[in-house]
Order: structure tokens, then sequence, then C-alpha cells
């Protein structure tokens, strides 16, 4: 083999350690937004399989500002609807209801919409969440005005970014129990509630 075919085969090799490394690696890192006094960072989503009506999208939002605002999702490329849920566990049922009024946060406070907690509800998806991709929502807050946000979307049951892997997923069905959308009964405000029974 001369010199040039050896160098020719380490360049080919490197070439495709690359693009390897490049396959398997997690969805590029979300771009960082500020809206007034608000700054939004980390923004992601996760794949949803093949008919799923629904899927969520997470970031971490810090009010820098020295009054309260609130948050709403007014619209996605992805859903029909999109609204900040809250989640709480009753009786081993998890309870997802729609923050009612938008989500506050407080002067100073840095809030986490993460799988288990708050997060964004994405209702009546139009087509499914793809890894790799990127979907898009705004959100409004009462004083620092509307944003568009992307959310890289990383694959199914993918842990948050820089969390370890093998945490829970709320979307991906891995506890066994169904989800299904109800009436909130006691909910004036008309909104709707997801279940989810864990076994």
């Amino acid at each position: 083999m001369t010199e040039y075919d050896s160098k020719y085969l380490h360049g080919v090799c490197g070439a495709a350690l690359v693009l390897a490394l490049l396959a398997v690696a997690p969805a590029a890192r979300a771009a960082d937004y500020d809206v007034g006094s608000i700054h939004i960072s980390q923004p992601w989503s996760r794949a949803t399989p093949k008919g799923a009506s629904a899927g969520a999208g997470y970031m971490t939002i810090t009010n820098k500002g020295t009054g309260p605002d609130r948050v709403n999702c007014v619209s996605s490329d992805a859903a029909a609807q999109c609204q900040i849920h809250t989640m709480t566990m009753d009786n081993g049922v998890m309870k997802m209801r729609p923050v009612e009024g938008g989500l506050e946060i407080l002067p100073g406070q840095t809030v986490t919409l993460k799988p288990g907690g708050l997060h964004m509800m994405l209702i009546d998806l139009k087509h499914p969440l793809e890894a790799g991709s990127t979907m898009k929502a705004t959100l409004k807050f009462d004083h620092a005005g509307t944003v568009d946000v992307e959310y890289p979307v990383a694959a199914i049951g993918a842990p948050a970014p820089g969390a370890d892997a093998g945490g829970g997923s709320m979307m991906s069905g891995d506890h066994g129990g169904g989800m299904m959308m109800a009436p909130s009964g006691g909910n004036s405000g008309g909104g709707s509630m997801m279940q989810m029974k864990k076994p």
C-alpha cells in the first residue's frame, strides 16, 4: 500500500467515524429566547408514536424582571391546541389539567417544564412528532409579549437535555397505563383533564 493509499484510507475511515457519531448524537442544543424580561432556555419535545393524538413540549423559563408575568401557549404548528398543564397524583391516578389563566412566573423565579410535572400539552396532533425534527409553538406572556419558540424533537422516552438516561416518560406509555382526555367535572373553567392510571 502506498503512502497516498494509506492517507486516503485513513481520511475515509475518519469521515465515516464522524458521520456515525453524528447519527447517534442527541438532538442539537436548542436556541435560547428572550422576550422582555423573560428568558427561555432548553426547549425540547419527544417524538410520538404513529396515531398519537397528544404530545408535549418542555423548557425552562426565567423571569428576570421586577414583576410577575403569566405565560400561555397560543398556537403550535404541530397541534390544533396547546396548553400549559400541571400534573398531580390522586389515589394512584396521574391527573393533568390546564393551568387556568396561564402559568405565573414570579420575579427572579425559574420554572422548568419537564416530564412528570408542568409541561406544554399539544392536543390533537396534526402529525406525529418525529425525532430529529423541530416543532414550533407561540407563547404569549401577559407583560413580556409574544415569542415563537422552536422545540427540537428527541427520541421517544429520551431524557431531558443534560439529564441522565433512564428517566421516566410521561408520554411513551412505558408504565403500561393508558391516557385519556375527559371532562374535569369540578373544573369551572370548562377545560379538560388527562388521566393516566398507573399499575
